[in-house]
C-alpha cells in the first residue's frame, strides 16, 4: 500500500490516478479518502488526482495522543503528500475539515499551491458560535470513546446539514454512513480534540486572508447553515477569491451533488490553468454603495 511519511513520522495512505496538472483532494471529518471516488474518476480523466486519508483515519496511522493532531499539522500533511510524490505545485480541493486544512495550506505554503478550493468551511467560526461548537466537540469526542464508532455514526450521520444528502440519494447516504462507522474511534476523537476543538476562528485570520493571492474558490451549500456567513467573509477578505453557492445542498456537497460540484470546481481549475483567474479590482471594495459620493 502506498504511504507518504510526515515530518513527525506518521504514515498517510494515499491513492492516485490520471496524469496532467495535479489535484489533491482533502476529506472532511466524517469521511476518508474513499469519499472522493466520484472526483477521482471525473477529474482523473484529464488531471493527476491524489487523495489520502488524514492522520487518525485508517489505513493511515492513528497516533494515540491528541497532541499529534492540530490544524497546522493537518495543513502540513498536505505538503508531506505532495513532497512524497515529487510535486512542485498542486490544485488543492478540501471539504469542511479538509477545507480548513486547504485554507491553512494556502497561508503556510502558498508557493506550493496552484489554487485552493475551500468548500464547506465555517463550523464554529462565528464569534457567538465558538463556545457552543467547542462544547459539542467535547460531546463528540466523549461519544466516540464511550460508545464506539458504529453507534456514533448512527447519530452523527443525521446532522441538520447532512439530511439533505439522505433525501436526495439514500443509497449514497447509506454508503457514507457505513464508511463513517468503519473509522477509528480513537483517531476521530483525537481529531475532534486536537484539530476541530483547537483551530482558530476564521474571524481571527482576516490579515492572513488579505495577504493570500493564490486563486481561491469558496464553495458551500445553501443549507449548510454554519458555513454561509463565514463563506461571505472569505470571499470579501481574500482578494483572489470567488464564492459559489450550490442550491438546496447541505454539507457533504461532493457526494450529495457530484455533478454540480465537479462542474463548478472543473470550471475554476480550467480558468486557473489558462491564467484567466482574476484578482479583485480594488474599486470593488469602495465604502460607497453606489460609487456616487
Amino acid at each position: 500500500m502506498p504511504y507518504a511519511t510526515t515530518d513527525d513520522g506518521v504514515k498517510l495512505y494515499y491513492e492516485e490516478t490520471g496524469s496532467g496538472a495535479p489535484i489533491v483532494f482533502v476529506h472532511e471529518f466524517a469521511a476518508d479518502y474513499r469519499s472522493w471516488e466520484g472526483q477521482m474518476r471525473h477529474f482523473g480523466q484529464r488531471y493527476r488526482c491524489i487523495t489520502y486519508s488524514a492522520r487518525g483515519y485508517p489505513p493511515s496511522d492513528v497516533p494515540e495522543k491528541a497532541e499529534s493532531y492540530s490544524q497546522n499539522r493537518a495543513a502540513d500533511d498536505i505538503l508531506s503528500v505532495i513532497q512524497h510524490l515529487a510535486i512542485d505545485k498542486a490544485h488543492v480541493v478540501g471539504l469542511s475539515m479538509g477545507g480548513f486544512a486547504t485554507l491553512h495550506f494556502g497561508f503556510r505554503h502558498p508557493t506550493r499551491a496552484l489554487s485552493l478550493v475551500v468548500a464547506g468551511v465555517g463550523y464554529g467560526a462565528e464569534r457567538e458560535q465558538q463556545a457552543k461548537f467547542k462544547g459539542e466537540v467535547e460531546v463528540v469526542a466523549k461519544s466516540l470513546l464511550g460508545e464506539g464508532m458504529a453507534k456514533f455514526a448512527e447519530k452523527y450521520a443525521y446532522g441538520p446539514t447532512r439530511v439533505q444528502f439522505e433525501n436526495k440519494d439514500p443509497r449514497g447516504f447509506a454508503q457514507f454512513k457505513k464508511e463513517l462507522g468503519e473509522h477509528s474511534a480513537l483517531g476521530s476523537a483525537n481529531t475532534q480534540t486536537g484539530v476541530q476543538g483547537q483551530r482558530p476562528s476564521l474571524y481571527d485570520l482576516v490579515q492572513q486572508m488579505r495577504a493570500l493571492t493564490v486563486p481561491t474558490l469558496v464553495l458551500t451549500g445553501d443549507e449548510d447553515w454554519p458555513c454561509l456567513t463565514p463563506s461571505v467573509l472569505m470571499k470579501r477578505e481574500i482578494p483572489s477569491a470567488a464564492l459559489a453557492v450550490m442550491p438546496n445542498c447541505g454539507h457533504t456537497i461532493n457526494l450529495e451533488d457530484p455533478d454540480q460540484f465537479n462542474r463548478i470546481v472543473g470550471d475554476f481549475i480550467v480558468q486557473v490553468e489558462a491564467g484567466r483567474w482574476p484578482k479583485r479590482d480594488p474599486r470593488a471594495m469602495s465604502a460607497s454603495i453606489t460609487g456616487m459620493r
